[in-house]
C-alpha cells in the first residue's frame, strides 16, 4: 500500500501560513444508536430451504421452488433497478413465488429485531444513515462467505467467474479479515468534490488545482454573494469524501492505512494536521454556506443545486438522488481535491474511489443460494447497464457502459478515474467500524470543526481519543490492512 516515509511536521509549504484560532465554544453530541451486537438467538433454528440441483443454468444450485426476499435501502440510487433485477429472477425461476420485495431508508430499525430473532431476510442492501455495523456483522458470524457467488460462472460468459468481471479491488473490500467474502459493494463510487462547470463559467474560473487557487476561487465567488462550500452538516461523515482523499494525497496513502488500522497518533500526523487546517480556513473566512451545520444530505445538495455554494463534498450517487433540484444547464461536475502544495506525496488527480452500496446475505437467511443467483444477476451486463441507466452510478461489473450516453456528473467521473490511474485510494474505516466513523468521527469531529467548535488541534486531539478508545475495546473486533 506504498512506502512508509519519514515526514517533518514542517516541511508542508503553506499550510503554516494557516492561521489557528480558538474554539468559539463546545456542544454535547447526542449519540446515534448503532447496532452494537446482532446474537441472534437460535428461535428461528435451522430453517434453510433444501438446497436445489445444480446445473449450466443454475450453477449455485437455487431451491427453483423457494420464496426470495430482498430488502433494499430506498436512498439515492432508489429500488427500480432491483426491481428490474429481481423480474429476471422470476424469468429464471417462474416455479418460485415472486420475489418478496420491501424498501426502507430504516435499515437498521426495520431489520435488527429480524436479526435479533433469527428470521432476517435473504439479501440486504445494507447502506444510508442506519446502516448495520458491518464489522459488528462480520465480527458475531453473522453473515453469509460469498465465495461461491464470486467463483460461480457470470451470466454473459460462463468462461469467467463472477470475481473476473469486477473492478479492481471489490471483492477484497469484502474480505474484512482473512479470504472470505462477506460483502458484495454493487454500485461503484467516486467520491470527491462535486461542483457546477456552469457555475465556474459564470466567475470566469477553473476547478483550482491547487488550495492557494481553490481559496482565491472562494474569495471571488464570497463577492458575487456565492458560499465556497456547502455540506451534509446534519451527517457531517460526509465531509470525509474530500477529507480523506485529500489526507493521503498529503501525506501518502500510509497515513490512511494507519488511520484505519487504528495505530496510535494516526490522526496526529501532518498530513492531518495540514488538511485539518486548510478546511478549517474556509470557515474561518467565511467561505462555508451559512445554516450549513444544519443542513441534511438533501438540504445542501439543493443549495448547492440552487447556485448558492460551489462545492460539496459528495459521492457519484448525488446525480441521481439531485436530479429533482438540478437546473438543466449545471454541467455537474466531480474533481479529485486540490493539491496543498508542491510537497504533497501523491500527484494532482489522486482519487478515492470504491465500491459502494454494500450487499449482504444474513448467516441465518433462509434462502441464501437464491440471494447469490440475484446477486449474479445483477452482474450481468444487462443489468449493470440497466443501473447505469437508471441512477446515472458506475456498477461493480468492469464495463457496462459501452453504447451508453451517460450524463454529466458521471461522464465527469469516468474522466476522474481516467486521470487517476493507479492513484486510487479506499479509506476502510467507514466499513470496518461505522460508529466510530459516523458519530464519533463524523458528528463529534469533524462537525464541530467544520462548524467552528473546535480548533483543528482541539478536532485532532477528539478524534485521535475516540481512536484510541476504539482500539482499546475487546467487545468489538479489529481489522487491519495486510
Amino acid at each position: 500500500m506504498g512506502s512508509t516515509s519519514a515526514h517533518n511536521p514542517d516541511g508542508f509549504g503553506r499550510r503554516d501560513l494557516i492561521k489557528r484560532s480558538a474554539a468559539i465554544g463546545l456542544i454535547s453530541v447526542p449519540t446515534m444508536s448503532f447496532l452494537s451486537a446482532c446474537a441472534s438467538s437460535d428461535s428461528g433454528g435451522d430453517n434453510k430451504v433444501e438446497k436445489g440441483k445444480k446445473s449450466d443454468t443454475n450453477p449455485l444450485g437455487v431451491n427453483e421452488t423457494a420464496l426470495l426476499e430482498v430488502v433494499i435501502f430506498d436512498g439515492g440510487f432508489g429500488e427500480q433497478y432491483a426491481k428490474d433485477a429481481e423480474k429476471e429472477y422470476n424469468k429464471a425461476f417462474p416455479k418460485a413465488p415472486k420475489v418478496k420485495h420491501s424498501a426502507t431508508q430504516k435499515i437498521q430499525s426495520v431489520l435488527q429485531p429480524r436479526f435479533n430473532g433469527g428470521t432476517p431476510p435473504d439479501l440486504i442492501d445494507n447502506s444510508g444513515a442506519e446502516q448495520m455495523d458491518m464489522g459488528v456483522l462480520v465480527g458475531k458470524d453473522q453473515l453469509t462467505d460469498l465465495t461461491p457467488l464470486l467463483d460461480a460462472p457470470s451470466i454473459d460468459d460462463p468462461s469467467k467467474k463472477v470475481r473476473d468481471t469486477l473492478r479492481p479491488g471489490v471483492a477484497e473490500m469484502g474480505q474484512f479479515d482473512g479470504k472470505p467474502v462477506w460483502i458484495l459493494y454493487y454500485a461503484y463510487t467516486v467520491y470527491g468534490v462535486w461542483y457546477s462547470q456552469t457555475a465556474l463559467d459564470k466567475l470566469d474560473a477553473e476547478y483550482p488545482e491547487t488550495w492557494d487557487d481553490m481559496l482565491a476561487v472562494c474569495a471571488k465567488a464570497k463577492k458575487k454573494g456565492i458560499a465556497g462550500w456547502t455540506y451534509a452538516g446534519k451527517h457531517p461523515y460526509y465531509i470525509p469524501f474530500s477529507l480523506y482523499p485529500f489526507i493521503g494525497k498529503i501525506g501518502g496513502r500510509e497515513v490512511l492505512d494507519a488511520i484505519d488500522n487504528l495505530e496510535p497518533n494516526a490522526w496526529k500526523h501532518p498530513a492531518v494536521k495540514a488538511a485539518f487546517e486548510a478546511y478549517y480556513e474556509l470557515y474561518k473566512k467565511g467561505y462555508i454556506l451559512k445554516g450549513t451545520p444544519g443542513l441534511d444530505h438533501i438540504e445542501s445538495q439543493t443549495a448547492w443545486n440552487e447556485g448558492k455554494a460551489l462545492f460539496i463534498p459528495n459521492g457519484s450517487w448525488v446525480e441521481n438522488e439531485a436530479s429533482k433540484t438540478t437546473p438543466k444547464d449545471f454541467e455537474m461536475r466531480v474533481a479529485a481535491p486540490s493539491s496543498l502544495d508542491s510537497s504533497d506525496k501523491m500527484p494532482f488527480g489522486t482519487l478515492w474511489a470504491s465500491g459502494g452500496e454494500p450487499f449482504i446475505v444474513p448467516a441465518k437467511a433462509k434462502n441464501p443460494d437464491g440471494a447469490m443467483e440475484q446477486l449474479r444477476i445483477m452482474l450481468s451486463e444487462a443489468q449493470s447497464k440497466n443501473f447505469t441507466k437508471l441512477v446515472s452510478s458506475l456498477t461493480s461489473f468492469n464495463g457496462g457502459t459501452d453504447g451508453l450516453t451517460l450524463p454529466p456528473g458521471l461522464t465527469s467521473a469516468t474522466a476522474a478515474l481516467d486521470k487517476a490511474g493507479e492513484n486510487i485510494l479506499n479509506p476502510r474505516l467507514q466499513d470496518w467500524y461505522v460508529a466510530l466513523q459516523k458519530e464519533k468521527i463524523g458528528v463529534a469531529g469533524l462537525g464541530e470543526l467544520m462548524a467552528g467548535r473546535l480548533t483543528p488541534a482541539e478536532a485532532i486531539k477528539k478524534i485521535q481519543g475516540f481512536a484510541d478508545e476504539a482500539a482499546k475495546d475487546d467487545s468489538i473486533k479489529h481489522y487491519k490492512h495486510h
